[in-house]
């Protein structure tokens, strides 16, 4: 096998990178507008490039060779959905992390069969569909109380501080029965994982450190809530991980951790970012703003399509080829990286019509902002929607002439991330 990985890398070393770089950090500290620019000519003419090593890597690896990257919107579904060919448990972050890092907060996500689909029926078992049906009272409540909490005030805000940051965090501590006195550090430890190459959030740190910092905090967390339940079982989600049981087998602490920063990432900051990115974007398109607020609940569900689509705040993410396969015209050899661009993908003129357009009536919407389908698609999608339907009612009912200013955007290359929105409005009367 050591061989065999040894002329896998000896080959790769020779391929000729593309002439479009997408792993420099310059290319990554684009607008979102220019990186566009560069993923239309991609998709064009070479929709799966060899790429060099992702430039200024958390964790560096002297004998990594590169990696293909998969721009086309139909590649992307191929890679997602064959996961025999295209593995996730030898890591599916673009960038490289910290073991210690993947270990503690990626899950079954990083995971292949059969792990992967022994640990996914385990937490399933918790996520059933009436649990996630009681939870939609508690998201209609929740979305009402963060929007009375400044819909009467100046007029003037922060919109990720006092809205988009607050509703996510809210349900998902409501979900697990998380206690208002650890709901913050919740939102800070999933807020530092996802921020590692944003020179203001490591504030002198190093990204390692940060990382560490925001694991450690959820995996503290987690420990504590693994013991208030086991002695005193509830009914929220939590107490349902605790006890679940598939063929007799039980989550062990650290799967039970590990999931809980998974979840506490993926269903607070990608949330909180989609909303801010909304916002915004309706803002410059009042006229889509004005089409779903005629008729918002006939609406809303194919607008949340759009919400989704047109944010694209999870990036990329990546697999490792097992046997050698054609895809674009290249051919992938095993143990060879491949990054998908979702947001790219989320572009694409083949699958979009006019994809640089809000279209809150776009229907088909076969975007990949919850993946491309396949065994990883995310779990946590229906609470998402229902999240964003609920505040965007709020909202646009609320405060309809709610408008944005310039967004102040997380610097990585896995997330679309705002970390400050200002909004003005009417104050409700």
């Amino acid at each position: 096998m050591a061989n065999d990985t040894a002329v896998t890398t000896s080959m790769a070393n020779l391929r000729a990178h593309c002439s479009q770089d997408v792993s420099s950090t310059r290319f990554w500290r684009l607008t979102s507008e220019q990186r566009d620019e560069t993923f239309a000519r991609l998709r064009e003419r070479e929709p799966v490039s060899w790429q060099r090593p992702v430039e200024d890597a958390v964790s560096p690896d002297p004998d990594d060779p590169g990696y293909w990257a998969v721009v086309r919107h139909t590649d992307i579904v191929t890679v997602s959905r064959d996961h025999r060919t295209f593995v996730s448990g030898h890591g599916v972050q673009f960038d490289l992390l910290p073991t210690e890092v993947l270990e503690m907060s990626q899950s079954f996500l990083a995971m292949d069969p059969p792990r992967h689909d022994r640990l996914r029926r385990l937490v399933s078992a918790a996520f059933t569909p009436k649990r996630i049906s009681v939870l939609d009272d508690h998201v209609r409540t929740a979305a009402r109380e963060v929007v009375d909490g400044f819909a009467r005030e100046t007029g003037e805000i922060d919109f990720v501080e006092r809205c988009a940051a607050q509703l996510p965090v809210r349900v998902f501590a409501d979900m697990f029965g998380v206690p208002y006195s650890l709901r913050g550090s919740v939102r800070e430890g999933a807020a530092a994982i996802m921020a590692w190459a944003d020179p203001e959030s490591l504030a002198g740190r190093s990204p390692a450190e940060l990382q560490m910092t925001g694991c450690t905090t959820l995996h503290g967390i987690a420990s504590e809530l693994v013991a208030w339940r086991r002695k005193t079982p509830t009914d929220d989600l939590f107490s349902g991980l605790v006890h679940a049981r598939i063929d007799g087998q039980q989550l062990t602490d650290a799967e039970i951790g590990a999931f809980f920063v998974l979840m506490a990432v993926a269903g607070t900051d990608t949330t909180t970012h989609t909303a801010s990115l909304t916002v915004k974007a309706l803002g410059d398109a009042p006229d889509q703003r004005d089409w779903l607020l005629t008729d918002y609940d006939a609406r809303i569900h194919t607008a949340v399509e759009e919400f989704i689509r047109f944010a694209s705040p999870v990036m990329t993410f990546r697999r490792t080829a097992t046997r050698e396969t054609t895809l674009g015209g290249q051919t992938i050899q095993p143990g060879e990286k491949v990054v998908m661009f979702y947001s790219s993908g989320n572009r694409d003129t083949a699958a979009f019509h006019e994809p640089a357009r809000l279209d809150l009536s776009r229907n088909p919407n076969p975007h990949v902002g919850f993946g491309g389908g396949g065994i990883h698609y995310c779990l946590g999608n229906q609470l998402a929607r229902t999240t964003l339907r609920e505040l965007f009612r709020q909202l646009l009912t609320r405060l309809p002439d709610l408008s944005a200013g310039e967004p102040d955007l997380l610097g990585t290359n896995f997330m679309r991330g705002v970390k400050r929105l200002p909004v003005t409005f009417t104050p409700e009367r």
